[in-house]
């Protein structure tokens, strides 16, 4: 709804009858038509609504708390700015409103525009840029596709704007301008929908009054305004009414002022006395010329006293060059510890190099050492177990006497032997019998694992039928309100693309597609023959050339992989369908794909019968007519296959059934059926995939127990194959201690007395070895440490290099950034300069043209008069003498002048007369369009209330409450009534009943109502989810989502301090991160030092 002003002006001249009686025609035409108009949501034309008014960016300097924020580039769409309290999320809000000419008290943040000018700062700066493209862009050769709007406020409160274009050129600086822009493109920036900031939020949530509510409502909708119009209009009719009355009283002193001029002319003054007066005159002009000049070369001379004696830019220009001074001398400073540190950290690094190989070399030589230590080892017991089995051969030879008891131990051993060898058959038995058994209780376990590999594979091939189902599902249900995304969930984006693209010329023919999307059947019966058929073709485009080829696989790039983008058929275009008669099937009971398909447009029709000859394909309900046809004898002429309404495909030779029931995807006419029939195939998949899981886990655990029973024969088989290995030995002792009795027991001993000496040596050999590696490996600790103390130390002074660049990197900002200040401190002295030089070149011209007005005043008038009047007011009595002398002078004695001088009076009395009469039909039509205006304000009042009464129910159905709105428009009054799930029956229906949450609900629930009921390019809303919950919230962002993809050209910025890590990835979504205030990051830094 576009903002009106009142056209009726403040006082009705009679010059101005007949264009009043013109705007009272096209004012009743508005009125005729006013109703049709407030029925249209859209006041713009969809094609550019996304293209003016849309906040591009906004940029704030030394704005409230914050010296420097942005420039906040958003997006077309849906922007959220996140930061936490005092990161400036307000103050773009507060910026945005200012910026665009709000007043202070608009913002609800002050009563002043200088409270938003940082301390310590002379001005704030704000910049914010309107996109201005399209049909309906505003003086769009002027200002081109950018409007960019500078405000600059300073710290007494003063405001100038600055109007730019997109190049920056300055268009204009009149408020007027920006107030025709903001009308324009339909802005109100005093609107709550259009911006509403927390406290108009906060008033809203905590408002008790049903007024508050109602003003708020009406606000919203601008039918205050109409209001406010409409009583204005009242108001200066009476006065216009009044004024008529006085010119009625006027006419009478117009007729006495007629008498009154034609006596004055009858009785002439005298001549001579008004020439002397205007020669005084004359003469007091000259010299009143002379008094200003010189109050011109005073004031000229006290403008360059004070200009001189202001020192302020010296002093600012002295007080940057010291600033300059210290900056330089401490980036000298951090280059100079740089240098130091760089220095030491060399030194370290080669000392820490020469210790990594002096810890390789002392390394290496303790390997050595300890490979002596263990030889030495080693050989110590060998020499020791040597030694234990000579005693005990000793011992067994020493021991042994007497033949019987030889014998008799003989044939003990025998026996001995024999048992033995008895349980070595036994063992071995077992053995192969263990061997056996591993061996089929690891088949079995080959097998339990290829049955789960073989389930797995089953159950992900399951899982991703159901993924599939479930891609399916939510086509179709994206496919209710828009069709195309049953071609994919990016072809609208595409389509928008490829609009976008052919109307900046990239395209020479714009492509046509997807096929699927442009055919519509005769019969929907044959749906699934036809997608059979064309399946391959659904979601192919057409291009005219391969140039227009290549632009569209630019624009496929973003929204399709490389594998799986549709298809792209190059054929040129033609207005007309091919001719086909002569070559395409004809038969009296069967249509062909081509008879039973309605394209609009010809190029599908040739891409199909080019690439599918469709023209030569029969659709066939019956299967058996179709292989009667088909097979049964000579099928019909240019028929080359025919499809079943099942979607069979029959050939002359072949028949072909789908493996499972074809589903219709893209040619079906009811998309609830398709979802329910999807809906349960996705059960089936679900119920079947839980029995799969069942069942793999019972085989899991088969193969759990197999794998058990397994290890527990391997570890039986292992301890019987030690066993056996026991045994074995046991006979070879046995059997060879019946050799040990020959051994001479002499030579043992010698060899057991040498062996002795070998073992005391080689034990003194193990200590000094032992105690050459203790030394060893305390020097290899001892440089090990050292190696690790110089490390810690590089890593030091690495962490103090990277600080050390840090303050380097900020010294050098802030050292450029007075060098830029410095230069234009420098540049607006030189300014100063050349101003003073200027206000005394300008003196100069002035005591030179005051001069030669005192030359000329001296020989008019060689004495200087005395002048207490104006040059101006002088020159007016002058010219009004002059005029009377050549009045008196040519009408003394001309009776003809009189008398038409008299005719031209009482004209104007006869004129003034008319207009009178004129005014008065006219404020009596004006009484009958305001009547006619106030029924049909009151029928787009109760409409617009309506409206918002089904939109505000609609939206708490999401939360799953139940509420309503009643408006008394009478009392002017608005109650809103909401009772949360489980409340229904409760008697209880305030709105602060609820919690915090709900109430912030339910606000967001009314804006949204507001907001489509009204028009405007954007809509800003600040911390709308406060005191909600996360559940609350999440309803309310998809509720504000879901509206921003049905107004996708227009563009929403929301203020929040909570997360959005739970948005969706969109392109149409923009999130601004604003980094913590400076006084958060401090107390973080604060505390990790702590």
């Amino acid at each position: 709804m576009n903002k009106r002003k009142s056209s009726i002006p403040s006082i009705l001249k009679p010059t101005k009858v007949r264009r009043t009686e013109e705007n009272i025609q096209i004012e009743d035409e508005e009125t005729t038509i006013e109703g049709g108009r407030c029925q249209q949501e859209h006041a713009f034309v969809l094609s550019s609504a996304g293209d003016i008014g849309v906040i591009e960016s906004i940029t704030l300097k030394n704005f409230m708390c914050h010296h420097f924020l942005g420039p906040f580039q958003f997006g077309p769409n849906v922007n959220f700015i996140v930061g936490n309290n005092g990161s400036g999320k307000s103050a773009i809000l507060t910026a945005l409103i200012v910026g665009l000419g709000g007043k202070a008290t608009t913002t609800n943040r002050g009563v002043s525009l200088k409270g938003f000018v940082k301390n310590g700062e002379s001005s704030a700066d704000i910049v914010v840029k309107l996109r201005n493209r399209g049909t309906d862009a505003y003086k769009g050769d002027i200002y081109g596709d950018t409007i960019s709007i500078e405000q600059r406020i300073t710290s007494d409160g003063c405001r100038t704007c600055k109007i730019k274009s997109k190049t920056g050129l300055v268009i204009s600086n009149k408020k007027e301008e920006l107030t025709a822009i903001l009308d324009h493109f339909n802005i109100q920036v005093d609107n709550p929908v259009s911006i509403l900031n927390q406290e108009m939020s906060k008033q809203f949530l905590h408002s008790k009054s049903e007024a508050d509510k109602y003003k708020f409502f009406m606000k919203a909708t601008l039918l205050e305004q109409m209001k406010r119009d409409y009583i204005h209009i009242k108001q200066t009719k009476a006065v216009t009414r009044d004024q008529v009355e006085r010119q009625e009283e006027s006419l009478k002193d117009l007729r006495q002022e007629f008498l009154q001029k034609k006596e004055r002319y009858e009785s002439l003054s005298s001549l001579d006395e008004m020439k002397t007066t205007l020669e005084d005159l004359k003469k007091k002009m000259a010299w009143c010329l002379v008094r200003e000049k010189e109050w011109q070369v005073e004031q000229l001379k006290e403008q360059i006293e004070v200009e001189e004696s202001d020192g302020k830019h010296e002093e600012k220009l002295q007080f940057c060059q010291s600033k300059v001074t210290l900056a330089e001398r401490r980036l000298q400073e951090i280059q100079h510890k740089l240098e130091k540190v760089k220095e030491e950290e060399e030194s370290l690094a080669e000392e820490s190099r020469k210790l990594k190989e002096e810890i390789r070399d002392k390394n290496k030589a303790q390997k050595v050492q300890e490979v002596i230590y263990f030889r030495a080892e080693n050989k110590l017991k060998q020499l020791e177990k040597e030694q234990c089995l000579l005693q005990e051969r000793i011992h067994k030879i020493m021991n042994s006497s007497g033949s019987q008891k030889n014998e008799a131990e003989h044939a003990q051993r025998l026996k001995k032997i024999s048992s033995l060898k008895t349980q070595l058959e036994q063992r071995e038995l077992d053995c192969t019998k263990l061997n056996q058994e591993i061996k089929d209780k690891q088949q079995a376990l080959f097998k339990g694992r290829e049955e789960y590999d073989k389930l797995r594979m089953e159950e992900k091939n399951i899982q991703v039928s159901l993924e599939a189902k479930l891609k399916r599902k939510n086509q179709l249900t994206a496919s209710k309100s828009n069709r195309l995304r049953r071609f994919g969930d990016h072809m609208p984006e595409l389509l928008e693309s490829v609009d976008k693209a052919h109307a900046q010329g990239r395209f020479i023919k714009k492509p046509v597609g997807p096929i699927g999307a442009c055919i519509s059947l005769k019969d929907p019966s044959l749906a699934v023959a036809v997608e059979s058929c064309l399946r391959g073709f659904m979601k192919t485009f057409c291009c005219d050339n391969y140039k227009d080829e290549k632009v569209l696989q630019e624009l496929m790039s973003p929204y399709f992989p490389k594998g799986s983008r549709p298809q792209i058929m190059v054929c040129p275009f033609t207005d007309r369908v091919y001719n086909v008669q002569g070559r395409g099937v004809s038969h009296p009971e069967f249509p062909s794909v081509l008879d039973i398909i309605v394209v609009a447009n010809p190029v599908i029709t040739n891409c199909l019968i080019d690439m599918r000859g469709i023209e030569c394909i029969l659709i066939i309900k019956d299967k058996a007519s179709a292989r009667r046809v088909m097979q049964g004898g000579r099928p019909p002429r240019n028929c080359r296959e025919a499809f079943t309404a099942d979607g069979d495909q029959v050939l002359t030779n072949r028949y072909y059934t789908p493996d499972n029931e074809i589903i219709v995807k893209y040619l079906g006419g009811d998309p609830e059926a398709e979802i329910r029939l999807v809906e349960s195939e996705v059960e089936n998949c679900q119920a079947q995939l839980s029995r799969f899981r069942h069942h793999l886990d019972s085989v899991k655990q088969d193969i759990q127990c197999m794998e058990e029973t397994l290890r527990g024969v391997i570890i039986a088989s292992k301890k019987n194959q030690e066993a056996l290995t026991q045994i074995k030995a046991s006979i070879t002792d046995l059997e060879n201690i019946e050799e040990s009795h020959t051994d001479d027991i002499s030579s043992l001993e010698e060899e057991a007395q040498e062996n002795q000496l070998k073992i005391e040596s080689e034990r003194k050999n193990v200590k000094e070895a032992q105690n050459e590696l203790k030394k060893q490996n305390k020097i290899l600790v001892d440089v090990d440490r050292k190696h690790h103390d110089i490390r810690n130390k590089m890593e030091q002074l690495t962490d103090e290099t990277e600080q050390l660049k840090e303050e380097q990197v900020k010294a050098e900002a802030d050292c450029n950034k007075l060098d830029q200040s410095l230069k234009i401190l420098e540049k607006k002295l030189r300014a100063h300069h050349d101003n003073i030089q200027a206000m005394r070149n300008e003196l100069a011209v002035k005591e030179e043209e005051k001069q030669e007005f005192e030359a000329k005043a001296k020989e008019i008038c060689p004495v200087r008069e005395y002048v207490d009047r104006s040059a101006k007011s002088i020159d007016t009595e002058i010219t009004r003498l002059r005029q009377k002398i050549n009045t008196q002078e040519s009408s003394h004695g001309n009776h003809e002048q009189v008398i038409r001088e008299y005719a031209e009076a009482h004209g104007n009395y006869k004129n003034k007369s008319n207009q009178l009469r004129d005014l008065k039909k006219f404020i009596d039509r004006l009484d009958n369009i305001m009547t006619d205006r106030q029924a049909r304000y009151k029928i787009l009042r109760r409409s617009l209330s309506v409206r918002c009464k089904l939109y505000f129910n609609n939206f708490l159905t999401k939360l799953h409450c139940c509420g309503s709105m009643m408006f008394d428009h009478n009392n002017e009054t608005l109650s809103i009534t909401v009772k949360p799930p489980g409340r229904e029956n409760d008697n209880i229906s305030d709105m602060r009943s609820l919690s915090g949450g709900e109430r912030s609900f339910s606000t967001v629930c009314f804006i949204l109502s507001l907001w489509e009921i009204t028009e405007s390019p954007f809509r800003c809303l600040d911390e709308f989810d406060v005191y909600m919950d996360m559940h609350n919230r999440r309803i309310s962002l998809d509720l504000l989502l879901e509206l921003s993809v049905r107004q996708h050209l227009r563009q929403f910025i929301f203020i929040t301090p909570q997360t959005t890590s739970n948005l969706p990835q969109s392109p149409h979504i923009k999130i601004h991160q604003l980094e913590d205030p400076e006084r958060e990051r401090g107390q973080t830094e604060e505390d990790e030092l702590l």
